[in-house]
Order: structure tokens, then C-alpha cells, then sequence
């Protein structure tokens, strides 16, 4: 791991942010290409959110009246998610329906809810916990394997963002948002078992934190930097390779899309600041060289596709504890 470098890289015209869409979001978050379109959410207000016709406008996909913290397609359903809301894991379809897979609240001594989320490329979904208030060590990993079996992967962590996997996920990455740091795991592509961790980024030079991640063909991981205003690549190795500057405080996840994989999509947050500026909760988007992958999506066993059902039709408020 190489230290990331303090200077920023000067952008050319063409790789200056643009806000293409009016809404500005309290704490847009979760950033996905899929089925070539943008979909993210705004956190706190339970938003599902979509790139709609216009070019202009966010389309309102599904409203909850809990936390969503991100989402993941399931492979073979269209138009329907697995995602991390409130404090666990639900399927949620556009037209209403919700059957919930999970519940980790007993599993926490404090109020928590739940962060970021996403699936990995063998199928299994991978969700994150915290405190409503932040409190030290109080979050942890989860992963949802194919048949719906809930195991807590990590613990200890304040604020987990990401993660992150590889083209072939057995690669992942993990930021620990309040400690500025983001570590490496190696990802047992039968179990899910994680091996011990390795330092990738130290953020205790760099303005702000680690937040929400992508990883591009190269292997290299674009990093939304929350309160620094930018969002940073780091190669493989770790070393830091390039910024992008932001006119908002609060980028929170990015991912890699468009027509040729070539658009890097930013969310930030207006949550916090008083006032906040006029393109803080915006959404950018800056062409890149290097394309990145579309969102893995969450591929549902026999036990599963059994709720699926129930959310397609009425939505029924199904929990199961999580394994611990």
C-alpha cells in the first residue's frame, strides 16, 4: 500500500463534473449501474431512485417508510431488489411489494440501521450495519449467501462503506469511514469465508474519508471522499493515482456506467450542512478512460425465490433472525 498522494490532477474540459439531474439529494448514497441505467437511493428518506426519461429528473422507483441503504438487481427478476433497509434485508419489487429476508436489530445493544450494501460476482449480497449515532465499533459486515442464510461476517466497525469486489469477487473492499481507512480482503469464492485483513488506503493525509467504492476493468477503485470533496482512484497496489475535484463537501458512492462503461456517477449529500451549497446532494457525472462493470446481481436460491413470489403478489412482512 502506497500513501495517497496530496496533490490533485488537473482535469481537462471534458472530465469537469456535470449535474445533470435538478434533485439534490439529503443523502444520496448506493450508486449502481444496472440494466443500463443509474439507480441509487437517498438513505434517510427510503428512496429508490432511477435516471428517469427525461435527462433531467429522478424517477422514484420504490418509497419506504425506514432507512435504504443500497440495493442489489436480482438476477433473473426484473425490476426487483434485493436491498439493505432499515435494520436488514428485504426484497422489494417497483410495484410495492416487500417480503423481508432478515432483521439484525437484536444482534446490536444500541439503535443501528442499516449502510451500504452490494452483491458480489458469485451471487451473494453483502450489507453493513451502524449506529444511528455513530458510536465506536458499533457496526458490522453481514453477507446474505443464495439461500437466504444471514452470517455476520466483521464487527467492530464504526461506520462500514462498501464494500467492493473485484471483477471475479475474490477481491474485497472495505472502508471503515471514521477510521479513514480502507482494507483488502480475500474472498473464499465457495464459502465467502474473508481472510485476514490488509491495509489498501490510509486516509489520515488525505481531506475527508473513504466512503462508498467501485472497481473498474483495471482493477483500480474509485473512492468517493466524504467532506473532501473529491473522489480518488487508487491502482491495484494501492497507490493513488488520480483525483477528481467536486463543487459538493459530501461525495458518497460512486459507480461506472453509460453507454460504454466510461461515465462515473457520484452522489453526495446535503445531510449535516448548514447551509448546504448549491450542488451539495447533487449527482455528477465525469468521463473516465478506464470502463467499469455493472452491478453484480443477487442470485436467488429455492428458499428465496419463494419470498420473491411474495413480494411480487401482496408483499408479506416475512423476518428471519440473522445468524451471528
Amino acid at each position: 500500500m502506497t500513501e495517497p498522494a496530496e496533490t490533485t490532477e488537473a482535469m481537462g474540459a471534458a472530465q469537469r463534473p456535470a449535474s445533470p439531474w435538478r434533485e439534490r439529494l439529503g443523502l444520496g448514497e448506493g450508486a449502481r449501474w444496472v440494466d443500463g441505467r443509474l439507480v441509487l437511493v437517498d438513505i434517510l428518506s427510503g428512496r429508490l431512485l432511477a435516471d428517469g426519461c427525461t435527462g433531467r429528473a429522478l424517477e422514484t422507483l420504490v418509497e419506504l417508510d425506514v432507512p435504504l441503504g443500497a440495493v442489489a438487481p436480482i438476477e433473473g427478476a426484473p425490476n426487483t431488489w434485493i436491498a439493505a433497509a432499515g435494520t436488514g434485508v428485504c426484497i422489494l419489487t417497483e410495484t410495492g411489494g416487500i417480503s423481508w429476508i432478515c432483521d439484525v436489530a437484536a444482534s446490536s445493544p444500541i439503535p443501528i440501521r442499516v449502510n451500504d450494501a452490494a452483491a458480489d460476482a458469485v451471487g451473494r449480497f453483502w450489507f453493513g450495519t451502524m449506529a444511528y449515532d455513530a458510536t465506536e465499533d458499533a457496526g458490522s459486515l453481514y453477507r446474505v449467501d443464495r439461500d437466504g442464510t444471514v452470517t455476520r461476517v466483521l464487527d467492530r466497525v464504526t461506520i462500514p462503506n462498501g464494500p467492493a469486489f473485484s471483477e471475479d469477487g475474490t477481491t474485497m473492499y472495505l472502508a471503515d469511514s471514521a477510521r479513514g481507512l480502507v482494507r483488502r480482503y480475500r474472498v473464499d469464492p465457495v464459502t465467502g469465508e474473508l481472510s485476514e485483513p490488509e491495509l489498501f488506503a490510509d486516509f489520515a493525509r488525505v481531506p475527508g474519508s473513504p466512503d462508498g467504492m467501485a472497481v473498474d476493468r483495471e482493477g483500480a477503485v474509485w473512492i468517493a471522499c466524504w467532506g473532501g470533496g473529491t473522489v480518488r482512484r487508487y491502482l491495484p497496489d494501492g497507490t493513488a493515482d488520480r483525483v477528481v475535484e467536486l463543487p459538493a463537501a459530501q461525495p458518497a458512492s460512486v459507480c461506472l456506467g453509460g453507454p460504454d462503461g466510461r461515465l462515473l456517477h457520484v452522489t453526495t449529500a446535503a445531510y449535516g450542512l448548514n447551509p448546504p451549497g448549491a450542488y451539495d446532494g447533487a449527482v455528477f457525472t465525469v468521463p473516465v478512460e478506464v470502463p467499469g462493470l455493472p452491478a453484480a446481481a443477487f442470485r436467488a436460491q429455492a428458499q428465496i425465490a419463494a419470498l420473491l413470489e411474495e413480494s411480487r403478489s401482496a408483499g408479506q412482512d416475512v423476518r428471519r433472525e440473522a445468524g451471528r
